[in-house]
């Protein structure tokens, strides 16, 4: 009988980490599976380590390009064996977690929908942290959805953290293209044909950067190349959109824009003659073609560095690169006008009339959000301290005043908090920070009289109009939450703790900051 699930896994030269690949996917809690190992001209002795698999377990089977045709044409190859109701894909550096494809095949066997894509982490040095790529699209699941109703499904653009309907597959016609980056193109066609989809929030996927061996197509991305073959692969996958799906175009030029070509910004930098001129020749050609409305969406410093990559500008590009990397992302703003001030980032070049860089690439008025978080609450004697920070976005360094204040969801009172510190707190890159956490205090008897949820909002506001005000991110109290608090509070130290503020009140204040 035909088993529920196939899992096509080509490899090339993998001896290193393919037993880990084939091992996650034989103790796969979804067991009625069967994996299609395609050896894809390998030289190593990963071959070995298939035929052991496939001499251990019925439902391992190995197949042969004969030569080393790359991973788009091994994995076609691995689609004709396959005789599963549902079909996936793995690359054999990479590992799955034990129940990535229960989850995603019980989603399509409840919701009847073409595909179904899952959470990725990155794997490195045996440690899981977040993919950058993948983790804005699956921060929440969704059911018999679509990409034209999720348009931040264009950045679900790999293979291997999906399960499709076979069915749905073959009534497609889809299969790989040669060459590098051959999953972009067929993994949005997918998406745009399939009648729905879900949007499994768990991750399903742990991609690999490689540790030894031979680096992956990922890893040796910009190498001139490996450059020329991404943005094919972009372009393709962009006329794709264009015929099928023009109103993606948008969200799709961001992501490009965002993703691939700060990629290409990196390798132009590093490249040497002929190459980067090639190299700016292929980009400023794409980058002719992208809609204006997403480059405008784009943050300052992404604007400027596809604006100094179109003209050429490679010294200055590479300037403004390595200032970025050496402040670790904080710049300086200056505010232009009088009232209603925009607010600019002196990020290199800024002002410099010679090389007439326009002024509103360095806008970041826009990017200039509240960012506020509470982290501890705690009883301290009779006072319920509430520890957290409030800054602007890339104005951390612009004096502000604070107010803050407890609002009912229900009711919308407000009850304002009168008694808080603003306190420093250090930045990302270990330097002493501006005054950007706070602690609040708020009296017994006040605590008592509070019924139900009250929420903690904050205003900040500085010089030239500059104001953010909102919602202090898990800043809801509960009442049951203040008593368990308070039971608790006898073991709690008087004083703040490093993690809370980073350094000892530096002044109380009033309302003001």
């Amino acid at each position: 009988m035909a088993p529920l699930l196939s899992v096509v896994v080509p490899f090339h030269n993998v001896v290193a980490y393919l037993e880990e690949c084939l091992t996650s996917l034989a103790s796969q809690t979804l067991d009625d599976l069967e994996v299609v190992m395609v050896d894809d001209g390998s030289a190593d002795g990963s071959r070995t380590i298939a035929d052991v698999f496939a001499a251990w377990d019925p439902r391992f089977v190995l197949v042969g390009t004969g030569a080393n045709v790359g991973p788009g044409p091994a994995r076609n190859l691995g689609i004709e064996a396959a005789t599963g109701r549902y079909l996936a894909f793995a690359d054999a550096d990479d590992v799955l977690p034990r129940d990535a494809y229960e989850r995603l095949v019980r989603a399509l066997e409840d919701s009847g929908s073409d595909l179904a894509c899952g959470g990725v982490q990155r794997l490195e040095s045996g440690t899981l942290g977040p993919s950058p790529l993948h983790a804005r699209t699956f921060r929440r699941g969704a059911r018999r959805t679509h990409i034209t109703r999720a348009p931040k499904l264009v950045r679900d653009r790999t293979v291997w953290n999906k399960v499709y309907r076979r069915s749905f597959w073959d009534a497609c016609g889809l299969s790989f293209p040669p060459g590098l980056y051959e999953d972009l193109p067929v993994a949005l066609e997918a998406h745009v044909r399939a009648s729905a989809v879900d949007v499994v929030p768990e991750v399903v996927y742990h991609w690999r950067l490689r540790e030894s061996g031979a680096s992956s197509i990922t890893q040796r991305r910009t190498e001139a190349a490996n450059i020329a073959e991404r943005l094919a692969s972009v372009r393709t996958a962009r006329s794709l959109l264009a015929r099928r799906a023009p109103a993606l175009l948008a969200a799709y030029d961001g992501m490009v824009a965002s993703w691939d070509l700060a990629i290409v910004a990196k390798a132009v930098e590093a490249a040497a003659e002929p190459d980067r001129s090639a190299l700016l020749g292929l980009v400023g050609a794409y980058v002719d073609q992208i809609d204006g409305e997403a480059v405008r969406g784009l943050p300052a410093i992404r604007r400027l560095e596809l604006y100094l990559l179109r003209h050429g500008m490679v010294g200055e590009l590479a300037e403004v690169r390595r200032s970025r990397r050496e402040h670790g992302g904080r710049v300086r703003v200056v505010p232009r006008g009088l009232r209603e001030a925009r607010w600019f980032a002196a990020y290199p070049y800024y002002g410099d009339r010679a090389r007439r860089i326009p002024a509103h690439l360095y806008d970041v008025t826009e990017e200039l959000e509240l960012r506020a978080g509470v982290e501890r609450v705690s009883w301290r004697g009779r006072s319920l301290a509430i520890e957290g920070y409030a800054y602007i976005r890339h104005a951390e360094d612009v004096r502000t005043r604070m107010k803050l204040w407890l609002v009912s969801p229900g009711t919308q009172e407000r009850i304002p908090v009168v008694t808080f510190a603003r306190t420093r707190r250090p930045h990302p890159d270990g330097a002493d920070g501006p005054a950007t956490g706070f602690v609040a205090t708020l009296n017994r008897k006040l605590v008592k009289e509070l019924r139900g949820r009250w929420s903690l909002h904050v205003e900040l506001t500085g010089p030239r109009g500059l104001r953010r005000e909102g919602p202090v991110k898990h800043g809801t109290l509960r009442r049951r939450q203040l008593r368990r608090a308070k039971r608790a509070r006898a073991g709690l130290s008087d004083k703040v703790s490093d993690k809370a503020t980073g350094k000892e009140s530096v002044r109380t204040v009033s309302q003001g900051g």
